[in-house]
């Protein structure tokens, strides 16, 4: 027996790879500075469901110098951090334009790990003799978007 559900599934995947592909290459070879602009602060602000998340890290002290993808994209290797930026730029598009925008933005199981090595690659000295395996966000509460100041430890 031959499940049509399954076909589909497969349909959908090869199209979603292919868009994401499309939109990778277009952004490297696309037109001058796209891809340095779409890194900015600046271009993730535009959408305006960001802005709470902007004006939050804009007020953070130190990691005002970095730009959002410091953070929120892997860098340790260059390809898997343009795919990565392709993906969730692609997923960020189309939440937006379908127009259901979450009301209150959650960093998924993914985004949490990549932000952790990030945590502790820029901050690899400070952590060196402490336990990384706990999510930096647990103790330093405030370097979250939800809040912003100074940040606050146990």
């Amino acid at each position: 027996m031959v499940r049509i559900g399954g076909g589909n599934r497969v349909i959908y995947f090869v199209s979603g790879a292919f868009v994401v592909i499309a939109v990778a290459l277009f952004l490297m070879v696309g037109p001058p500075q796209l891809l340095a602009k779409s890194s900015t602060p600046d271009f993730c602000v535009r959408c305006h469901v960001m802005e709470s998340e902007y004006e939050s890290w804009i007020h953070t002290g130190a990691h005002r110098r970095i730009k959002c993808v410091d953070c929120h994209l892997p860098n340790e290797n260059v390809g898997l951090h343009y795919i990565w930026k392709s993906i969730d730029g692609m997923k960020d598009v189309i939440v937006f334009y379908s127009g259901f925008p979450p009301e209150h933005i959650t960093i998924s199981e993914h985004g949490q790990k990549v932000l952790q090595r990030n945590c502790v690659r820029c901050h690899e000295t400070t952590v060196a003799h402490i336990d990384t395996e706990r999510q930096c966000w647990q103790c330093h509460r405030r370097v979250s978007h939800t809040r912003s100041g100074a940040m606050e430890t146990l």
